[in-house]
This record gives C-alpha cells, structure tokens and sequence, in this order.
C-alpha cells in the first residue's frame, strides 16, 4: 500500500466524520446562531472578545496542536510500528477527540464561559470542583514541563547533513526564527489595536514576513547560541510574560499568524506525500511489548500518541480561552469538532514523516528532529533540494510554534485556576499564580536531566487524556441533569477511562519496585509515580462525585433514569 493511498483515505475518513459523526453530535445540542453568547455579554477587549470564525479557527487550532500530534504519533511508531498508531488516531479524532473538545466548548459557551472545573462545581459539587482544579494543575505543570524541555531542545545542536563550508547551525536559526517570530506577532497586536486595518491587508503583510524571519533565521543561526538549560529558563519565563499579556496583544495575533505556519506545514506534507514519490519504510507493526513496562501497545499506544487523537488539556482551551471569544453558537461546530479533526490530520503528516525513513537512518533522531527533516523533504519537492536549509528551519519552527502558543495557553489557564480557587483576581494575585504554574516544572527538570521530555512523556499523556475523560463526565453529568441524549461523551468516557487508569497504575507499581530495588530517592519514575497517585485520587473523588450527582438526582426526582438515547 503507497503513502499516497494511506493519506487520501485518511483525508475521505476525517472529512465523512465532520459531515457525519459530526453533524450528528452538533443536532444534539442544537445550537442556536441567535443566542447570547458570552463574548457579547460580557466583552471587555482584554478576555471577553468577539472573533470572527476564521481568525478564531487558527487561533484555537494553533493553541490545541502543540508537541502532541507531533512527538506522540513518532514516538509511537518507534515502539509499536505505523499502523496501529495510524488506526487510533483517526478512530480516536473522530469518536472521541473531536467529540470531547465540541462538548466542552458548547458546555463552556452556555455556562457564561465558565472553566471546566466551574462547570463541575454547578453540576457535581464543590469537592469535585476542588479536586478538579488540582488535577488539571497537576497535569498543566506536566504539560509546560514536557513542552518546554522539547522546545528548548529543537533550540541546540548542530547536524552534519546541514554543515557545509559556512558557519550554520539549526538550532540557532530555529531560536533565532522563532524569536523574531513572536516578536513579529506583537507587532501585528498592536498595529491591528491602534489602526483596525482589515484582516485582509494584516494577512498581506504579517503572513509573508512570517516566512521572512526563518530566512533570517538561517542568516544569523549563530546568534543565540545556549545550552538546554538555559534555553529552560529562558522559555520559561516567556511563559510568564506572556500569559500576564492581554490576549489582543500577543495571543490573538501570534495565533492567527501561527495558523499559516501550522497550514503550511500541512499544505508542505500533503504536497510531499502526494506528489514526492516517497516510499513507506517503517514497519507496519512491531510488538505488543518492549522490555520496559511503557511499550506495552495497551495502554501506552494510546496515551503515547496522546493530542493526536485525544486531548484533555483541548477542554481546558475550549473553556478558558476560546469560548469567551466565540460569536456565535454555531461557530463552536467547525472551531470545536473540525479543529480537532485538522489536529488529527496534523498527527497523520507527522506520522508520515518517520514512515518515509529506513529503520537504519533514526538511531539517535528525536521526534522533533525526524519531523524537521521530513517537512524538509516534503517542502523540496516544491522548492527543489537546493532550499533544504531554509525548509529544515521552517519544518523545525513549525515544531516550535506549535508548542509556544500551548506553553503560553497553558500557563495562563495555571493563573486561571488558581486564581478561581483563591477567589482574588488583580494582578499581583495573577502574577503570584503565574510565577507558581511556570515554576514548578523546574522541580522535574532537576530529576530528569537533558532529554527529560523523554521521561515524563507517558506520564503527561496519561493525565492529558484522563482529564478529557473527568471532562466528559462532566459533560456526560449536566447533559443527564437536562434531560439530554449523553450515549456520545459516555461512550468515550468509560473507554479513555481504562485506558488511562491502567497507564497511571502501572506507573505507580513501578515507582514502589525502584523505592523497594534502591530506597527512596527523587528520580523521575519517583516522581512520576507520586505524581500518578495524587492523579489516580483526585479523579476517584471526582468520579465519585459525579456517580453521587447522578444518584442525588434520581433520588430527588423519583424518576427513572433516562437511557444513554435520551429516553425516559
């Protein structure tokens, strides 16, 4: 079977899932273009914001697609082979994914733009909501940890096939492109705060010098030469600034221009899949298990792939950033459902990438190193082999970008929560929370050393995809509460459940083998396995929570309970 072939059956696959599946779940909520939206009531040109669909799509998309649907799907492939990474992700986008993030941003749209763990607390109680906050903290602390040390390591190192007779090296032109990229992106917030000129005339403008800076970025690739570790703090502390940013300033900018990076990219891997003549030289399937206890196919393909096909930290999103901007209900359809199904597209061209090279050729390539060289190929074939510098530090900033938008989302949603559990909301509170959700991955890089990504991987994609299951419970719970058809989010629900109950579990078996082998000492499987623990409790009170809801419900009613249909 060629490559060509695979994709164009994927493409069929999703498109029919958005018509289909999609279309079906959207009728269930019945979404209604003339209610008032939050974005409207309470627009206050800093959080609360109207955004036209379009602008709003590449935003939320580049928010969403961060390191997940990239490092996932590779590393995956490097453990269980092509093929059953490629039947979850687009089983798992379709019925799940896709599902999971529609039914949190229309929850979130139609509680005044409540958070998730807000929502929880109207429809499960305040012990689910407090449990809630702790998790999706816990697993956003992972989330910055395992995206900042991948960025950071995209921003170092040299590579022989790019050394020639001129001083280069891509790291430096990948951080030097990057940079002047999110500094192009403040430009354009506040030229379109001071004059409003039309989206048309910024797109003319901001898009072309976007592409400008990563030829620039191979011009001065010896700039901003630092190790990993300084890279760390440097990111980090992006991170802080701007997540304390109003959201016009940078956000919304960064990510509109971040969407045509993210575009490109895939216009780059379908033009090379399609037309590139490349083979397929990866082996379909490898093994149900490896020596470590990670490379067991069930869980940990699931949870390896992780945002390819299912994210928690996707409802975080929907409910703390995109749903205060959406205009209209009817636009949660396309921004929800459909960029998730792009996300998974995202995940198949990443696939894609490590497909096309011999076994022989990845011994010491990461996952952001193999997807850099393979949107290089890609992008040759349009620009001829002569470019492949330029198109290495473009396939490598699109990595970055990724991740940048989600590092900024993610420390930003960190101040949400804890400012919600703390009740103050002025700035010096912001700044304290922030400072606190930014900092702490700093504990995990001193126990995992360079390449720690590597060692909190599993980990992050298995508090990832149980907070997608607490979500849809959520959902699952106040569509019940209604009176709604909930068979769509159960379903989902009860499966990413045991995926990840199993995946967490054996984390904490291996953490109590390493203290009883050496005694107690902080490594990253100590760690990790704490880390798994506190997960494993919080969402059995949070789970607990929503059985007692339901029951309190029933009970109150002295009804019987309506069927997953929607029947009484």
């Amino acid at each position: 079977m060629s490559l060509s072939f695979l994709a164009a059956i994927v493409i069929l696959a999703l498109t029919g899932g958005y018509f289909f599946y999609g279309r079906l779940v959207a009728r269930q909520y019945a979404l209604d273009p003339d209610a008032r939206v939050p974005s409207v009531e309470k627009n206050d040109g800093i959080d609360f914001v109207p955004t036209k669909p379009f602008y709003l799509f590449s935003q939320h998309f580049s928010a969403i697609a961060a390191a997940g649907p990239i490092v996932g799907p590779i590393a995956a492939c490097l453990v269980f082979g092509w093929l059953p990474c490629l039947l979850w992700i687009v089983v798992g986008v379709i019925f799940i994914g896709s599902v999971h993030d529609f039914s949190a941003l229309v929850a979130s749209v139609r509680h005044g733009a409540f958070s998730i763990a807000e929502i929880a607390k109207e429809n499960l109680g305040r012990r689910a909501w407090l449990s809630l906050i702790a998790f999706i903290w816990l697993a956003l602390v992972y989330v910055i940890t395992a995206f900042a040390d991948v960025t950071a390591s995209t921003f170092v190192g040299k590579t022989e096939e790019l050394a020639g007779e001129f001083a280069f090296n891509p790291g430096g032109a990948v951080a030097a492109a990057s940079t002047m990229y999110l500094l192009l992106a403040l430009v354009m917030g506040l030229v379109q705060r001071k004059w409003n000129p039309s989206i048309t005339l910024l797109t003319v403008i901001f898009v072309p010098a976007t592409l400008g800076v990563v030829w620039l970025g191979t011009k001065i690739s010896t700039v901003l030469l630092f190790d990993v570790e300084t890279w760390r703090y440097w990111i980090l502390g992006y991170c802080i600034v701007a997540s304390l940013l109003p959201i016009w300033l940078l956000q919304q900018s960064r990510g509109y221009l971040g969407g045509f990076v993210l575009y490109l990219a895939l216009a780059a891997g379908v033009i090379g899949i399609f037309f590139g003549g490349f083979e397929i030289q990866q082996p379909a399937f490898k093994a149900f298990s490896g020596p470590k206890f990670e490379e067991l196919l069930f869980p940990f393909l699931f949870v390896t792939i992780a945002c390819g096909a299912c994210s928690g930290f996707h409802g975080l999103v929907c409910g703390g950033t995109t749903s205060k901007q959406i205009e209209k209900e009817t636009h949660c359809e396309p921004v929800g459902y459909g960029a998730m199904l792009l996300e998974g597209f995202v995940a198949v061209i990443a696939l894609a990438t490590i497909m096309i090279v011999p076994p022989g050729e990845l011994a010491g390539k990461g996952p952001g190193k193999i997807y850099g060289d393979g949107i290089a190929k890609f992008l040759t074939v349009i620009l001829g082999k002569d470019a492949f510098v330029f198109a290495a530090t473009f396939g490598a900033m699109a990595f970055s970008t990724f991740i940048f938008d989600t590092l900024d989302v993610a420390t930003r949603l960190g101040r949400y929560l804890l400012q919600e559990l703390s009740g103050k909301t002025g700035l010096v509170s912001g700044a304290l929370a922030t400072v606190v959700t930014a900092g702490s991955p700093l504990l995990l890089f001193s126990a995992t050393g360079e390449g720690g990504w590597k060692k909190v991987w599993v980990l992050f994609g298995s508090s990832n995809q149980l907070l997608a299951t607490l979500t849809l419970l959520v959902v699952t719970v106040w569509l019940y509460r209604n009176g709604k058809r909930y068979w769509y989010t159960l379903i989902p629900m009860l499966f990413v459940l045991g995926v990840t109950g199993t995946s967490l579990s054996l984390h904490v078996r291996a953490a109590f083998q390493e203290i009883a082998a050496k005694g107690f000492a902080l490594s990253d499987v100590v760690i990790n396995g704490a880390a798994a623990l506190i997960l494993l409790a919080l969402a059995g009170v949070f789970v607990f929570e929503g059985a007692r809801a339901v029951l309190l419900r029933r009970e109150a009613q002295d009804i019987p309970a309506p069927t997953p249909s929607g029947a009484v």
